[in-house]
C-alpha cells in the first residue's frame, strides 16, 4: 500500500500481518479523497477504525492540518506508528489505542472537534450504526463537518442520524461510501 497523491505521494505504507484489518482499497481512497478535496485543506481529520492509517495519512498528504487515528488492535497500531514515523508526520498525528466508542467519549470530553471524520468498521458488526449514532449525537463533529462511513452496500446506514444528514453515496461493488454533513 502506498500514499496515492499529495506531498507524500508514492511513499510506502506498512500494513499489519493477519486478517485483523482490511485496508481501504486504492480505488476507494482515490474516490474518497477526490470527493473530500474541497474540505481537506487545513482540516482536522478523525480516522476511526484506522488500521495502518491509509485514509488519515492520505488526508495529511493532501493538505489536512492534523489527523487523529483511533485503532484498538495492537498489530495495526504498531504499523500505524511505523507509518507515521517513516513519513515524518509525528507533529500532525495523534494515535489513540482505544475502541471507537471510548475514543469518541474522550475526544468529546476534551472538546476536540473535527472537520472530517472517516469510519470503516468491521463489516460483520453493527459498529457502523453505533458509531454514526454517537457521532450524530454531537460532540466531535464540528458544525458543517463531513462524516464518511464505509460499509457493505447491502447494509446502508440511515440517511439521517442525529445531526448527520446523508448527501451522497459512492458505490464500489459490495462496498459503499456514504457521506454525511453535520448540521446544527
Amino acid at each position: 500500500m502506498r500514499v496515492i497523491a499529495g506531498a507524500l505521494k508514492g511513499r510506502r505504507l506498512v500494513t499489519p500481518r493477519g486478517t485483523s484489518t482490511r485496508p481501504t482499497a486504492d480505488q476507494i481512497r482515490v474516490a474518497l479523497m477526490d470527493t473530500l478535496t474541497p474540505w481537506l485543506s487545513d482540516a482536522r481529520v478523525l480516522d476511526l477504525f484506522a488500521g495502518a492509517g491509509g485514509v488519515g495519512l492520505e488526508a495529511l498528504s493532501r493538505g489536512a492540518l492534523h489527523a487523529t487515528f483511533v485503532e484498538r488492535e495492537a498489530r495495526a497500531v504498531a504499523a500505524l506508528d511505523a507509518n507515521i514515523r517513516s513519513l515524518g508526520v509525528e507533529a500532525q498525528a495523534r494515535v489513540l489505542r482505544l475502541d471507537a466508542g471510548r475514543a469518541l467519549r474522550r475526544l468529546a470530553a476534551d472538546g476536540t472537534r473535527f472537520g472530517i471524520v472517516f469510519l470503516d468498521p468491521p463489516y460483520a458488526t453493527d459498529l457502523a450504526a453505533r458509531t454514526l449514532q454517537a457521532l450524530g449525537a454531537g460532540g466531535v463533529a464540528a458544525t458543517g463537518a463531513i462524516v464518511v462511513a464505509q460499509h457493505l452496500t447491502k447494509r446502508a446506514p440511515a440517511s439521517d442520524v442525529g445531526v448527520l444528514k446523508a448527501f451522497r453515496t459512492r458505490r464500489f461493488g459490495e462496498t459503499t461510501l456514504t457521506f454525511f454533513r453535520a448540521e446544527g
